[in-house]
């Protein structure tokens, strides 16, 4: 008999960020599913409500009582939508890993290793088209999405602010757009899955064409 099969819940114990790149993965990956026509969520609106959490994240850094409360609020509206959606899922995975895990959540209950994740490494960057730079990663075990930052880099090869490239599923061609020709640009990145995630990449400079 196998295993009954399930995605990982237990939203509410996530970290903000954890629960953004959760979240972040379930709306890239169940968007035009074929396994998942009908999810009982707009997926649209859990891309909203993502947003509204990650500044509501950012609010909260100025400190404040109402900031903090305003945060969750927008917390439970998150945790609330996924808890839906993984019910639809496990109802309508048929029992198949796979299917679960093309979801963009994780598989509950399963063998998966629980060390953390290993740091990923940037191999190389290559130019793409005009503004693009094209990242690519080591294979990191256990590894579900790629969370990726850039900053410019600025005097005495010091990186200027860092900022939000988005999350990449596939390590080997991660693709950044609307740079700055003639610009270097440093990039660092972290893996992210059932265990969290792993610690930054040493950063990595090339220029933008």
């Amino acid at each position: 008999m196998s295993p009954h099969v399930r995605p990982l819940a237990g939203f509410k114990n996530l970290a903000d960020q954890q629960l953004v790149t959760t979240a972040s993965a379930v709306v890239k990956e169940m968007t035009d599913n074929a396994n998942f026509p009908n999810p009982p969520v707009d997926l649209k609106a859990l891309a909203t409500a993502v947003d509204d959490l990650s500044a509501a994240v950012a609010a909260q850094v100025q400190g404040g009582t109402a900031s903090t409360a305003h945060k969750q609020n927008k917390r439970a509206t998150v945790v609330d939508l996924l808890v839906k959606l993984a019910h639809y899922v496990h109802d309508n995975c048929g029992n198949n890993p796979a299917v679960v895990l093309s979801s963009g959540f994780q598989l509950a209950g399963t063998n998966r290793a629980k060390s953390p994740l290993s740091k990923p490494v940037i191999i190389s960057i290559d130019a793409g088209k005009s503004t693009e730079l094209v990242l690519k990663l080591s294979p990191v075990t256990n590894a579900r999405i790629f969370d990726v930052e850039f900053a410019p880099l600025g005097a005495n090869n010091t990186p200027g602010d860092w900022k939000d490239a988005g999350l990449f599923t596939n390590s080997r061609s991660i693709t950044v757009g609307n740079l700055v020709p003639g610009t270097t640009y440093v990039f660092r990145v972290r893996a992210a899955g059932t265990t969290g995630y792993s610690d930054w990449s040493d950063p990595v400079a090339h220029m933008a064409t």
